[in-house]
């Protein structure tokens, strides 16, 4: 496997990072996770804007412009000779001096790296079990609308659910509040309504999420923000959830509570491919 390091394709097994790199001393760096198909990453734009947003806030610099990272990624598929896969994009701070201040730190550490894909088409899509961690995420936490390197919680709450024999785990926020999975956003269906946790709630601004509420307007779909409790979403009519890499996923259960499939998480699931598709391949 061929990797992107610092300006420079490299085989993986002389891809090497300092061990003084603060993302892995304290968690100090950004990714972002990237659908690609038919070689070209999917709301690639999408990405790279919450990428430098991410950065802003985090004061990191990203040392190559949006053009610029654009053909990187371009050339890594072709590399590895994968139009279909996962592109993940991890910046660090870099190498500085001992301790939590970034000053000196001024040489970020830029890789990206690809993985086999997820099949987005399949005759019978993922349904996914989950249950509720015990792990909380703060409500009105700015760091969460990011994917910052920092994931202890999420991971935590991913061994719960492993250790139960579920797909992935519920996350509520300090105010009991439904949040988000460990790797997905949320949302659920009552009646003809799509509902979704705000932001607010501490959960992350994802790509997929916000591809998800204008895709919904598209098809004429009601749509809201709205906090709920964990009793409100055993009480949904259908639980799916948004994540990069597979799309959408249907939840078939939480905790003891069963969710029969929807017919309206299926229209959502073939207009998101085709977005895919159009986006992409340009059909």
């Amino acid at each position: 496997m061929i990797v992107f390091l610092n300006g420079q394709f490299i085989p993986e097994e002389q891809a090497v990072v300092s061990v003084f790199d603060r993302s892995f001393l304290y968690g100090d760096g950004l990714f972002e996770t990237v659908r690609v198909s038919h070689g070209r990453p999917f709301r690639w734009a999408e990405h790279l804007r919450r990428l430098e947003r991410g950065a802003e806030f985090l004061r990191l610099r990203v040392p190559f412009d949006a053009t610029t990272l654009t053909r990187f990624a371009g050339e890594l598929s072709q590399r590895n000779q994968m139009p279909d896969a996962v592109l993940r994009v991890t910046l660090s701070r870099g190498v500085g001096p001992r301790g939590y201040s970034p000053n000196g730190a001024d040489q970020p550490t830029l890789v990206m790296t690809l993985h086999p894909p997820p099949q987005l088409g399949a005759e019978q899509p993922p349904r996914w079990r989950l249950i509720t961690s015990s792990f909380r995420v703060p409500t009105h936490d700015r760091l969460a609308l990011y994917k910052t390197a920092n994931k202890l919680p999420h991971i935590l709450a991913r061994a719960e659910a492993e250790d139960r024999g579920a797909d992935d785990a519920l996350l509520l926020n300090t105010d009991g509040e439904v949040a988000e999975t460990t790797s997905a956003n949320l949302f659920w269906i009552r009646g003809q309504t799509v509902f979704t946790p705000p932001l607010c709630t501490g959960i992350l601004a994802g790509v997929t999420r916000a591809g998800l509420l204008t895709l919904c307007q598209s098809l004429g779909i009601a749509c809201e923000e709205k906090s709920l409790r964990l009793d409100g979403l055993k009480k949904a009519d259908a639980v799916f959830l948004t994540l990069s890499s597979l799309g959408i996923v249907e939840v078939s259960g939480l905790d003891e509570v069963s969710f029969k499939p929807s017919a309206m998480i299926e229209l959502l699931r073939d207009a998101h491919l085709q977005a895919v598709e159009k986006e992409t391949r340009g059909v």
